[in-house]
């Protein structure tokens, strides 16, 4: 009995597929490609800089998306699939806003013009989307195949978590990125944006932008952040169409987000470490899952649970932050980090 457990998908093997057909997820990611598009021809084809009327009508919109997404799963499918979608999607939203942390820092350190910010930052999403794609569909594979892959992604959420309490009230400094300093070291670059193109020729010579380094510093930080939040979506949910649309629809939303929030991030004070139990109570979750299966007084955590103990670590985080840039205003938020990076010998001197 034991060697069985083992070896079959906990999750997949307690609970009923969706079933969700090839004609669905064509639609859908059609449509999350077709919301790209819009937003590459309409909003984004001209650059400009985006206000807080036109960042607060697009993040109603996108939201509103979301819901309808989620209210006609929970409709077509059952509860049980609609509680899941939300919680996840609740999850991967709590997470983008650390994303919005760490895109603001990027964008001021490189010094990127306003008017070019929302084509930066709509790029990023679409990498994110792609490499989250990836990450799904190996994560789906693994914990089809192999019920330890539970473990696996409950221990990087647990050692991510415990990380960021460390380091919740710190930044992460792009220039520090080794793919970021590998790509200075190596690549001719100038000194001046020239719109958003990546390379220019001056002088005869191909040269690389500042823009070029932005979005090199944005798909590394896009890859980091799917290694947590794939995981941690997983934790709610282990179907990978609900994985994928939380996923999508919460990134879709990012842009939009970003210039909504700019000018509030500095008072979340304590969203970086509320972000921090979040994880570890969803990687615990997940391992808690794994045992359950192999000794049954072991609890397993319901969805329905994990949705208000998220949102509850939420709303206390929103708060505390609140009472604290009252009665503090010089103190200031961080995105935080989970370990402090060190230079090379080389880049020291």
């Amino acid at each position: 009995m034991l060697s069985a457990s083992l070896s079959m998908p906990i999750a997949l093997a307690a609970d009923p597929s969706m079933n969700v057909s090839l004609t669905v997820w064509a639609v859908v990611v059609a449509a999350i490609i077709a919301l790209i598009v819009l937003d590459l021809v309409t909003v984004s084809a001209h650059p400009h800089e985006v206000k807080f009327k036109e960042a607060a009508l697009w993040s109603v919109v996108y939201i509103g998306i979301a819901v309808a997404f989620g209210v006609w799963v929970q409709w077509y499918y059952g509860s049980p699939w609609g509680t899941e979608y939300f919680a996840g999607y609740l999850v991967e939203k709590s997470l983008s806003v650390d994303n919005v942390f760490v895109f603001a820092i990027i964008l001021a350190q490189f010094a990127v013009p306003a008017i070019y910010q929302q084509r930066v930052l709509l790029i990023g999403v679409i990498l994110a989307l792609v490499l989250r794609a990836i990450f799904i569909a190996i994560g789906a594979a693994a914990l089809a195949a192999f019920a330890f892959t539970f473990v696996i992604f409950g221990a990087i959420l647990i050692w991510t978590g415990f990380g960021l309490m460390r380091h919740w009230n710190e930044d992460p400094d792009p220039n520090e990125n080794f793919i970021v300093r590998r790509v200075r070291k190596v690549t001719p670059m100038t000194d001046e944006y020239h719109g958003t193109k990546l390379f220019v020729r001056i002088d005869g010579k191909r040269l690389a932008t500042p823009m070029f380094l932005v979005m090199i510093a944005i798909g590394a930080t896009d890859l980091l952040f799917a290694l947590d939040s794939i995981p941690a979506t997983f934790g709610v949910t282990q179907e990978p169409f609900l994985v994928f649309s939380a996923n999508a629809f919460a990134l879709l939303g990012l842009r939009a987000l970003y210039f909504l929030l700019k000018g509030l991030l500095d008072k979340l004070v304590y969203l970086s470490l509320g972000l921090a139990f979040i994880l570890v109570f969803i990687g615990a979750k997940l391992v808690m899952l794994y045992f359950h299966d192999i000794y049954d007084p072991i609890p397993k955590i319901p969805t329905s649970t994990s949705l208000i103990v998220i949102a509850a670590i939420l709303t206390i985080a929103v708060i505390a932050s609140i009472i604290k840039t009252r009665r503090d205003p010089t103190a200031k938020a961080h995105a935080g980090r989970v370990t402090g990076e060190k230079k090379d010998e080389g880049d020291q001197k």
